[in-house]
């Protein structure tokens, strides 16, 4: 971490309960929040609402204390990144020092409270998920291969797995089936953002796909991960998460997500930086939609079979 961050931390004013909140990364939660959901409800077994509730609770916090954890070792390139400057500790209002204690603590707190909440399987996912996001991803792959969000994206994979587990104490094929639906989601989605952030990545030295093998490269890339995603997703829909209704929307939304990839596969090479970002922006919004839809509709789906009117 640079010492021009560390300075600015060294005199940070007393944080305020938004810049705290702020640290774990709450639109990051959503998902990480819904996801968990999803994979809970979806599952077989019914959960007790009170220890439902605590469970997703825990989720998020667990997912709340990667993104300090991972604000804290990113310090010194969140400073740099125009997209990331205004964090908490770059922008000096949390120190590095506060950030890590308090990304420690709430990972110990919700690896813990969901082992007693529900399971200790559920739990030890939580934990090995923070590890991964914090240690395997942010610490050694984010700076060192252009891989990075390919591997590092199983860390954004597992809520659902988690969800499930907290409802039958295991792992099945159909929360593997959830988790892949993520895993294989996160590089189209990340590296469309590259795309129109190249700059940003430039400056800041991380290895991002964009920076090590240009544009043309990250296009190709985006496209045959998307088309590779489209033939999961459809695969999923005959399985017991399933259903007429989830294959009507993963038919339709994933019609639209390989257009978009390829759209950007064959942009003109002389259109405008602006007119290329207006593409790239479009697929990036497309991919947030994407996988909401996806899960929702996995939602409904096992909603609907409940009550005996959903499934093949």
């Amino acid at each position: 971490m640079s010492d021009a961050s560390a300075n600015s931390a060294s005199i940070a004013p007393e944080a305020s309960f938004g810049d705290f909140f702020a640290l774990l990364k709450p639109r990051v939660m959503t998902l990480v929040v819904f996801t968990a959901l999803v994979g809970l409800l979806a599952a077989p077994t019914p959960v007790h609402p009170m220890i439902a509730f605590a469970s997703i609770l825990f989720i998020a916090i667990g997912g709340g204390a990667s993104g300090a954890l991972n604000m804290w070792w990113d310090a010194d390139i969140d400073a740099i990144m125009k997209r990331t400057r205004k964090r908490p500790i770059p922008a000096g209002k949390v120190t590095e020092s506060e950030a890590l204690g308090f990304g420690v603590a709430l990972s110990g707190l919700s690896t813990v409270m969901l082992g007693l909440a529900s399971n200790w399987v559920a739990g030890g996912l939580l934990g090995f998920t923070i590890f991964f996001y914090v240690v395997i991803y942010t610490m050694w792959l984010k700076r060192w291969t252009p891989q990075n969000i390919v591997i590092g994206g199983a860390a954004g994979a597992f809520p659902p797995m988690i969800g499930w587990a907290v409802a039958t104490g295991g792992v099945s094929i159909e929360s593997v089936l959830m988790f892949c639906l993520t895993f294989m989601w996160t590089p189209p989605h990340f590296w469309a953002l590259a795309l129109f952030m190249r700059k940003d990545y430039d400056h800041a030295g991380v290895p991002m796909l964009t920076v090590t093998h240009g544009r043309r490269s990250t296009r190709i890339h985006i496209f045959v991960y998307t088309v590779l995603l489209a033939i999961l997703a459809l695969g999923a829909g005959v399985t017991s998460i399933g259903g007429p209704v989830y294959m009507a929307f993963a038919i339709v939304l994933n019609i639209l997500f390989v257009k978009g990839a390829w759209d950007i596969l064959n942009r003109d090479e002389d259109m405008s930086e602006v007119d290329n970002f207006k593409v790239e922006r479009g697929f990036f919004k497309l991919s947030l939609l994407y996988l909401f839809l996806h899960f929702g509709v996995i939602l409904v789906e096992a909603i609907m079979q409940r009550f005996g009117l959903g499934g093949w």
